[in-house]
C-alpha cells in the first residue's frame, strides 16, 4: 500500500494531476472556428462523437442562466466579480466581452484534461483562437470554410432567424473572419463544409494525424 502511495505521488508530481488508468500521453488542444452559418457547431459535435477520448470545453460566462441552460454543460455561470477575479489571476487562456457579457475558457481545466491525454475541443471565434495560440502554440487549429461566399449568404438567409440588414452584417463579419483566418498563422488547416458528413470525416482525420505527429 505504501509503495502504491509513493508511486501515485511521483506520478502526480510529474503531471500536476493524479494519473487515472485511462490516462494517455497524447493530449491535444483543438481549436475549431468558422463564421456564422458555416456549420461549425455541427462539425464540432461530429468530431466530439467520432473521437472517443474527446472532451468539449465549457466556457465560464457572466450572462444570465436561462431555463434551457444546464450548469456545467452549457456554461459555468458566474458573477462579474468572480469573472474579473479570475482575469486578475490569469486563469483564462482566452476571454471576451460580447455585448456586455463576459466569456472565458479556464486554463486549469484545459491543462488537466491535456495531462490526461484527452482531445480538448474549443469552439471559439478568431479573436479567442488568436489568444489561445499565443499562450498555447502547440494547439491545433481548424477553420471551417463555406464552399463559396454566395453559399454562405444563402445559408444565413435560409436560417430565417434575422432580417436582411442583420444578415448582411453577419455576412460582412464572416468575410472579415475568413480573411483573418487565411492571412494569420493561427490555423493549421482548413476544412470546406460543402457536405457536412464529409467535412466531419475530414476534420476527424486531420485531428488524428495531428495527434500522431504531436506524440512523436
Amino acid at each position: 500500500m505504501g509503495g502504491m502511495l509513493v508511486r501515485m505521488e511521483m506520478i502526480t508530481m510529474d503531471t500536476g494531476y493524479p494519473r487515472l488508468p485511462t490516462d494517455t500521453d497524447n493530449g491535444l488542444l483543438l481549436i475549431l472556428s468558422g463564421p456564422s452559418g458555416v456549420g461549425k457547431t455541427t462539425i464540432t459535435r461530429g468530431v466530439e462523437r467520432g473521437i472517443g477520448d474527446s472532451v468539449f470545453s465549457v466556457s465560464y460566462t457572466t450572462r444570465a442562466k436561462t431555463e434551457a441552460d444546464t450548469e456545467g454543460v452549457d456554461y459555468h455561470f458566474i458573477t462579474d466579480e468572480e469573472f474579473d477575479a479570475l482575469v486578475e489571476q490569469d486563469a483564462f487562456i482566452e476571454s471576451a466581452n460580447v455585448f456586455g457579457k463576459k466569456y472565458g475558457t479556464r486554463k486549469r481545466w484545459v491543462d488537466e484534461q491535456l495531462a490526461r491525454g484527452r482531445l480538448v475541443i474549443l469552439e471559439i471565434d478568431v479573436e479567442g483562437a488568436q489568444q489561445v495560440k499565443s499562450k498555447m502554440p502547440e494547439a491545433f487549429g481548424i477553420f471551417i470554410l463555406p464552399p463559396s461566399e454566395d453559399e454562405l449568404l444563402n445559408r444565413l438567409r435560409n436560417r430565417k432567424r434575422e432580417p436582411e440588414e442583420q444578415i448582411q452584417k453577419r455576412f460582412a463579419e464572416a468575410k472579415r473572419e475568413i480573411a483573418f483566418a487565411k492571412e494569420s498563422d493561427v490555423y493549421d488547416t482548413f476544412v470546406v463544409n460543402e457536405d457536412v458528413e464529409t467535412a466531419i470525416a475530414e476534420a476527424i482525420e486531420k485531428v488524428r494525424t495531428a495527434r500522431m505527429n504531436h506524440a512523436k
